[in-house]
């Protein structure tokens, strides 16, 4: 589909099961984050934009709005609607939003805003929100003051070749915003926790970057990563091992 990056568009279908088992879920405080900054609750819309497998979803459906969710990758959506059937969820691009002028209370971006960081999506977005309405940016970024956790950056490091990501900070530059409110940060201290196949391999795998290899860099990536855990004390052997993420937030309110 027109307007999504290449390296979305290849490694997200290709490893949309494997997204779902390696991405960890959001920390507790979220909930207070949906409420205090973005004001969801009973009688609100709010878009998941990017909304990939529905991941964060069930955080949204617990605040008592009404939700859409809009995710352009196919394979992606197709486990969306299989884990979410009650949930309307649509084809679209942040640059073209299949909904009306002012439709939602809220758009929230989970672990998505980085590909689609650009004026025209931003414009969008504005176009579909209420005035008053809240934008949110949410991450689980990789806690890389964990030694080990940075070694995983050092692997991944050469195939990433400028695809967006977070860590770039290039989403950064959009801010302040016109039509918006100053951006508001916040920071939770998350965990996924489980076998490191899972929540290691699995999770690095679905890496969109990685995820769009060609099978023999995909399996001298996970020799890699195997040989990583088997030298790491705090993970070798380990039935459960706990994968340390910090969990940034953001959000502004349209004009």
């Amino acid at each position: 589909m027109a307007g999504i990056h290449p390296a979305a568009a290849e490694g997200y279908a290709a490893k949309a099961e494997a997204y779902i088992r390696g991405r960890p879920d959001y920390p507790a405080a979220v909930k207070d984050w949906l409420r205090d900054d973005l004001a969801l609750g009973p009688g609100k819309t709010v878009l998941d934009l990017g909304a990939g497998t529905g991941k964060f979803l069930p955080h949204l459906r617990a605040t008592g709005a009404a939700v859409i969710a809009v995710e352009p990758v196919a394979a992606m959506r197709a486990q969306l609607i299989e884990r979410n059937p009650a949930v309307d969820a649509r084809a679209g691009t942040a640059e073209q939003i299949p909904l009306g002028d002012g439709a939602v209370d809220a758009v929230v971006c989970a672990q998505a805003f980085h590909w689609f960081a650009n004026p025209a999506a931003l414009a969008e977005i504005r176009r579909v929100l209420k005035p008053g309405g809240a934008l949110g940016l949410i991450w689980n970024v990789r806690d890389e003051s964990v030694a080990w956790v940075a070694a995983l950056t050092r692997i991944m490091a050469p195939y990433e070749a400028g695809v967006p990501r977070y860590h770039s900070q290039e989403w950064r530059r959009l801010f302040p915003a016109e039509g918006f409110g100053p951006l508001r940060e916040r920071h939770f201290a998350n965990a996924h926790t489980g076998p490191a196949e899972q929540v290691i391999l699995e999770r690095i795998l679905s890496v969109s970057f990685i995820a769009a290899l060609p099978p023999a860099g995909q399996a001298d990536v996970a020799s890699r990563l195997r040989a990583l855990i088997a030298a790491t004390p705090a993970l070798a052997g380990k039935v459960e091992v706990a994968f340390p993420y910090d969990t940034a937030a953001f959000s502004c309110v349209r004009k």
